[in-house]
């Protein structure tokens, strides 16, 4: 191929970001080229600019991302995909081979990374922050076109977010403890609302506790003025929530949201951790009470599947979610914006 590829790359220091160029190799027989429309900046890239995440440097990030086929190799089923078809990636891709792979719990790979090397790209990463994506069949999920890449671009990290709603198993009528209302903290909301579940909301962030009530939370509680446990209480009746989302990187305010949860109830462990440190819980009290603590972290194939329908649907509005779009061009000032901490996505558009 004539074309040439364009990539956003981390350097060597905290805080280098800029754009390289390289050739764009044939596609293999089993290969789709993707033209990137827009990627959104995650909280895990926003760390590696800042130093604070680790990776082999230089490096590719962008794995929230969402663009249209313009290529396709010769053995890709045309009677399923074709150019000109909208497409979001997940490219954060299991290894395939393991026993959580084979068992079908790819989002649990033990070899699940970030920072493998991806075709069309000399350096190692996701690579969604670049112009053009190799990719296989495997890792697009097509999408209708009724919505903009800006809102297509949402679809992995919702895909994330389903998997740990899906995880907890929320009844109808049961109430759900969100604590943080950041992004991910307002998917959890949104989601538990229409599996049928009155949704508490915790953050100090009046503003987006604010939001949290206008897009459907039944309560917002700030709880650097209020005593969360004690409102949580107050608003079941003493029953306390069957479902705590633990959305907010914060290791010590784990047990403030074990306090919340009911008998039998489930507390999910949402976020990394920074740092990531031990927490303390009453073993007697877990036993007694069966209430089940677990963790969850990224998706699979199925999870990916219903974002792209929730979002092409109108069925999840994630408009409010985009704080900023800025071109490609200007994806150093996105990174400084994004870092700011005062938004919730902001997006890279091709």
């Amino acid at each position: 191929m004539t074309e040439k590829i364009r990539a956003a790359v981390f350097g060597k220091e905290a805080g280098d970001i800029h754009i390289e160029e390289f050739d764009l190799p044939d596609l293999k027989p089993e290969e789709v080229l993707v033209k990137i429309d827009a990627c959104a900046i995650c909280t895990w890239e926003q760390r590696i600019y800042k130093g604070i995440n680790k990776v082999e440097l230089p490096f590719v990030g962008g794995h929230e991302m969402a663009g249209r086929i313009v290529a396709l190799g010769n053995e890709v089923d045309t009677d399923e995909w074709s150019v000109g078809d909208h497409v979001a990636l997940c490219m954060i891709k299991p290894c395939g081979s393991c026993f959580q792979c084979k068992t079908g719990n790819e989002q649990n790979c033990v070899h699940f990374g970030k920072d493998r090397k991806v075709r069309a790209l000399p350096y190692k990463g996701i690579g969604g922050l670049s112009t053009y994506f190799i990719a296989t069949i495997k890792n697009l999920f097509r999408y209708e076109n009724t919505v903009p890449p800006e809102e297509a671009a949402f679809s992995e990290p919702l895909s994330c977010v389903i998997h740990s709603i899906e995880s907890a198993d929320i009844r109808l009528g049961d109430t759900v403890l969100v604590v943080g209302c950041g992004i991910m903290g307002m998917f959890h909301m949104l989601l538990a609302q229409r599996k049928g579940a009155r949704v508490i909301v915790a953050d100090p962030n009046e503003e987006r506790m604010k939001l949290a009530l206008k897009l459907g939370a039944s309560f917002a509680v700030n709880p650097q003025k209020e005593n969360l446990k004690e409102r949580v209480k107050e608003i079941t009746g003493g029953i306390m929530a069957q479902e705590v989302f633990h959305t907010i990187p914060i290791a010590d305010a784990v047990p403030v949201s074990i306090g919340c949860l009911s008998n039998k109830g489930k507390l999910v462990l949402y976020s990394s951790f920074h740092p990531d440190k031990p927490v303390s819980f009453d073993p007697g009290w877990l036993h007694s009470s069966g209430a089940c603590i677990m963790g969850t972290a990224n998706s699979n194939s199925r999870d990916f599947t219903e974002a792209t329908r929730l979002i092409a649907g109108g069925i999840v509005d994630v408009k409010p979610f985009i704080s900023e779009v800025y071109p490609f061009e200007k994806v150093k000032d996105a990174f400084e914006s994004a870092c700011k901490g005062d938004k919730f996505r902001v997006i890279v558009k091709f």
